[in-house]
């Protein structure tokens, strides 16, 4: 068995036992293992079927256990608690090409086992057996540009607000003034689907006969993405609606559906899927528990969305820029080597952005391949929603070409009030 043929995963962990020891018990309790040996449990089984240790770091010590119910090695402790990054590999055998089941390997009782005061899955990697199974983006980033007419600059996106108790008609209106002031991209906010005070048909019927028209008038048809959440046979109903409409996008919130309803989702879809990341916090804040959003996106990617969300560089959130960086940078970097697909997407950053994040995250990415999503620095510019997306052309404009903002905005009054407006 080549290594082509295994996937690996990478951890954070945090123990009291020795890491060797710490490693292995990983590794038995996700394949053969248990305990203790058992009847059936052969060298030739394990040989087959056992997952390996591939790597171990040790990184330092803690002072105190990250998590509670960690226990402590039989026969003492020598007081340490250690940290390591450790990886492990498996035998696609195992579970086949099957993203629950890999799920089930990867992350089963992991996190549950007492030798550990802390464990977080960090990143994977899969064998390209999994594209047999599995469709991958059909958009990605170069459809999602072409549908939205937009190249050579990031796609400036926004969302409906208030979230919810806007009526369908109430939700045109607002969608009719974002569309005028020339926004490319527009969502429903993830709290609001298909609720009995603004019907999922009644919404988008009455959203999509705006962007058609403003379409036949101006030849911009502006993407909307309409949140279609739910049980699977109420989204295919709901995608085709859309499809029926005219819209040119639909967004599920992916931790609700489940990896599973995502496949059945993009096997139906003849439209981009934006993959909503709501709920990821609660794999992604601790920095003891849970899992990466690089590792979290790459099933996603698989399971076949176009875009999803990864925060936005000083954010409203509590995740630092630096790992807003790292999961957008992932989106665009290939999950498998030519020539198979590499499964791109488009990253999407939102939480609190306007003119002023615009230059960093230019220059921490260094690619204009992504999605600007700005609620307030559209809607709450001090001149109106068209100088708010003005402004952030222009903002982008000056990051890609170098210039300082303040530089800038000297002959561009929209720029100028932005920055008055959020700079602070």
């Amino acid at each position: 068995m080549t290594s082509s043929d295994r996937v690996t995963a990478t951890y954070l962990i945090e123990t009291a036992f020795p890491l060797e020891q710490a490693a292995t018990t990983m590794a038995g309790e996700q394949s053969t293992g248990t305990f203790v040996r058992v009847p059936g449990e052969t060298d030739a089984l394990r040989e087959a079927h056992a997952a390996r240790v591939e790597e171990l770091v040790e990184l330092g010590d803690v002072a105190a256990p990250s998590l509670p119910g960690s226990g402590l090695p039989k026969g003492g402790d020598d007081a340490r608690r250690r940290t390591a990054r450790v990886t492990l590999s498996w035998p696609l055998a195992n579970f086949g090409p099957s993203l629950p089941n890999l799920l089930a390997a990867i992350a089963g009782n992991l996190s549950e086992l007492k030798a550990f005061s802390g464990l977080k899955l960090v990143d994977l990697k899969l064998p390209p057996t999994f594209l047999d199974r599995y469709q991958g983006p059909q958009f990605g980033v170069a459809g999602t540009r072409a549908l939205a007419g937009v190249h050579d600059r990031p796609i400036i996106g926004t969302i409906i607000k208030p979230s919810v108790g806007l009526s369908p008609e109430a939700t045109a209106e607002q969608v009719r003034v974002l569309v005028e002031a020339g926004v490319d991209f527009i969502k429903d906010d993830e709290l609001q689907a298909d609720g009995p005070h603004c019907p999922f048909d009644a919404r988008i019927s009455a959203v999509m006969r705006v962007i058609r028209d403003h379409a036949d008038r101006t030849g911009k048809k502006v993407m909307y993405a309409a949140n279609l959440t739910g049980e699977i046979d109420e989204m295919l109903a709901r995608h085709d609606h859309v499809l029926a409409e005219g819209g040119t996008c639909i967004m599920a919130s992916m931790n609700s559906i489940g990896l599973p309803a995502m496949k059945v989702l993009r096997a139906h879809s003849q439209l981009p899927i934006h993959g909503h990341r709501n709920g990821w916090g609660m794999l992604g804040r601790s920095p003891a528990l849970g899992m990466s959003y690089i590792a979290f996106q790459k099933l996603w990617r698989l399971a076949g969305i176009d875009h999803t969300h990864v925060n936005g560089i000083d954010n409203k959130f509590c995740e630092t820029n630096e790992s807003v960086i790292a999961s957008a940078r992932e989106c665009l970097t290939p999950m498998f080597d030519a020539p198979h697909p590499g499964c791109e997407i488009l990253p999407v950053f939102s939480s609190g952005q306007s003119v002023m994040q615009a230059a960093a995250t230019y220059q921490a990415l260094g690619t204009t391949d992504l999605m600007f999503a700005a609620g307030g620095g559209i809607m709450a510019h001090p001149h109106g929603p068209a100088a708010g997306v003005r402004a952030l052309l222009l903002a982008w404009e000056a990051a890609v070409a170098g210039v300082p903002l303040a530089d800038a905005a000297r002959d561009a009054p929209e720029l100028r009030a932005a920055m008055g407006a959020f700079g602070g």
